[in-house]
C-alpha cells in the first residue's frame, strides 16, 4: 500500500500513530483487567494518556522512518504487563488479551471507512483509516512477540508453543531480516494492505 508523505501527511500519520497505538495498548490492559489481571491497571496503562504508551524512538520516530523507506510502519509501544497465571481461561485468555490490540485498530479502519462512506473522500480519515489497517495486519504478523503470536500461540499444539518460546529471543531480529531480506515479504503485506483499504473504502 502506497501512503503518500508529505509536510501535511506527516503530521497527520504522526498523530494517528500517537491515538491508534495508545487505544491500542489501552485495550490490551482494558482486556487483561476484563479478564481478572490487574497488573496493566497497576502499572498505570489502562489509561489513553500516550505518555503510559509510548517509547520515543521505538513508538514514534522508527515508524516514521520505516514507513517512509518501506512504505510500511514498524513499531514497538512498551509492553503492556500481564499475570498469564492470572488470567481467566488461560492461553486462550492470554490469546484474547493479545487479540484485544490489533482487533481494535480493525474496528478503527471500519469506523474511519464507515465515516469516509458518509461524508466523502477526506485525507485525514482516510490515512487514519489506513494506518489502523497496517497496525492491523502488521500485528497480527505470527512472530513472537507480535499479538499474533500470542493469538497463534493460544490454539497451536505443544510443539508449536516450544518452537515459538524459543524464537521468541530472537522475534524481533527476524522481523527486521524478513523486512529488509526477503524479497516478496513487504510486497505481501503491502497487498494486505490495500485489499483491506480498498474492501473498506479508505482510499484518499
Amino acid at each position: 500500500m502506497d501512503i503518500s508523505v508529505n509536510s501535511s501527511s506527516l503530521i497527520i500519520i504522526f498523530v494517528s500513530l500517537v491515538v491508534s497505538i495508545s487505544i491500542h495498548e489501552m485495550m490490551h490492559a482494558f482486556a487483561g483487567y476484563a479478564l481478572g489481571d490487574t497488573t496493566a491497571q497497576e502499572h498505570g496503562r489502562l489509561s489513553l494518556n500516550p505518555l503510559r504508551h509510548i517509547d520515543p524512538f521505538l513508538t514514534i520516530l522508527l515508524p516514521l522512518i520505516t514507513l517512509i523507506v518501506f512504505q510500511m510502519p514498524f513499531l514497538a509501544a512498551k509492553p503492556v504487563p500481564f499475570d498469564p497465571s492470572r488470567v481467566k481461561f488461560g492461553d486462550y485468555g492470554a490469546g484474547l488479551v493479545a487479540l484485544a490490540g490489533p482487533l481494535t485498530n480493525l474496528i478503527l479502519a471500519c469506523l474511519a471507512g464507515l465515516m469516509m462512506a458518509i461524508t466523502g473522500p477526506n485525507l485525514v480519515i482516510g490515512l487514519f483509516g489506513q494506518i489502523n489497517v497496517i497496525l492491523f495486519v502488521f500485528n497480527m504478523i505470527p512472530i513472537p512477540p507480535l499479538d499474533g503470536s500470542r493469538v497463534l500461540y493460544a490454539v497451536a499444539p505443544e510443539e508449536v508453543q516450544a518452537f515459538m518460546n524459543q524464537l521468541e529471543q530472537f522475534g524481533f531480529i527476524i522481523i527486521f531480516a524478513l523486512i529488509l531480506v526477503v524479497p516478496g515479504f513487504n510486497p505481501l503485506l503491502a497487498n494486505i494492505d490495500q485489499a483491506v483499504v480498498q474492501f473498506l473504502h479508505l482510499t484518499v
